[in-house]
């Protein structure tokens, strides 16, 4: 296959890539300011010519920053208007698939609810983002293109992300969990959300919201005290929410801290199988890649 990727140079794109080069594939790597502009929202003429699928993964980092509105609109168009392009550009090329980039966000906060790709969307800035980010591949679906929303949790790899700011803090016996720990976290390996998204491009069955996320969510006090095991140190402490609101912003912590227990029924469905299906197998895997 040809397969045209955004966001090649960070965490998922560039594993993803690896993966598909290592197979064999020819992966064309779509270079902000070179192929195309997703803050202007335009893609070169013929850009995506020829390509068999397009991996859209671009867009600024939610947690990277304190949300001023400046930052929230940031984010906010930084997938709307970059997804709208290369969906439009996907049209124009006869692209037969698009894997879009998406979030567990979508579902807002249900608490200890099980929810999978059924369920509605929530109500808080992150959902709305993630509302208008899915419809923003109007134009490919309009045109044929197979479209998958790829609703990915958080990514345990200690290359980067979450894990890799919290893991030097375990690794010397200092981490802990965020208050008592009860809200649910939506988790999968880097290796399973790169074997999840080749999945999503080689299953034509496929298609609409699916969710990249281990069979087996579990609450951060679980998190933490596998992390624990994973490193071999006690992970007895307790981080208090309000000092992360101090750091970051209410809204922000709010939306970090949102319980979110989601299950991958589309993928298990259609025979997916993970390699990491429970935290204690995914830390372990993730710690020492």
């Amino acid at each position: 296959m040809r397969v045209g990727v955004t966001g090649s140079s960070g965490l998922i794109g560039s594993a993803l890539a690896a993966s598909l080069e290592g197979d064999g594939h020819e992966v064309v790597r779509l270079v902000r300011g070179q192929q195309w502009n997703p803050d202007a929202g335009t893609v070169a003429s013929g850009a995506l010519d020829g390509l068999d699928a397009v991996v859209h993964l671009a867009g600024e980092g939610v947690a990277e920053k304190r949300w001023t509105d400046e930052q929230k609109k940031r984010v906010h168009d930084s997938r709307t208007v970059g997804t709208t392009a290369i969906a439009e550009a996907c049209a124009a090329s006869s692209v037969p698939t698009l894997v879009s980039g998406s979030a567990v966000g979508f579902y807002g906060a249900p608490g200890a609810v099980v929810v999978d790709e059924s369920h509605g969307p929530g109500d808080d800035f992150l959902a709305r983002v993630v509302v208008d980010w899915e419809a923003a591949t109007a134009p490919a679906e309009a045109a044929g293109t197979r479209v998958v929303h790829a609703r990915t949790g958080i990514v345990q790899s200690a290359r980067g992300g979450a894990l890799k700011r919290q893991l030097p803090l375990f690794k010397v016996g200092l981490g802990g969990k965020i208050g008592r720990g009860e809200f649910y976290v939506s988790w999968i390996t880097l290796d399973d959300e790169v074997r999840a998204l080749r999945f999503a491009l080689d299953t034509p069955s496929l298609r609409g919201a699916v969710n990249l996320t281990a069979p087996n969510p579990v609450t951060n006090a679980e998190w933490t005290k596998a992390l624990g095991r994973a490193v071999h140190r006690p992970a007895l402490f307790t981080v208090p929410p309000v000092a992360l609101r101090a750091a970051l912003g209410r809204e922000l912590v709010e939306s970090l801290l949102a319980s979110q227990r989601v299950v991958p029924r589309k993928l298990l469905d259609a025979g997916f199988e993970f390699a990491h299906p429970t935290i204690d197998e995914g830390l372990v895997s993730a710690v020492s890649s």
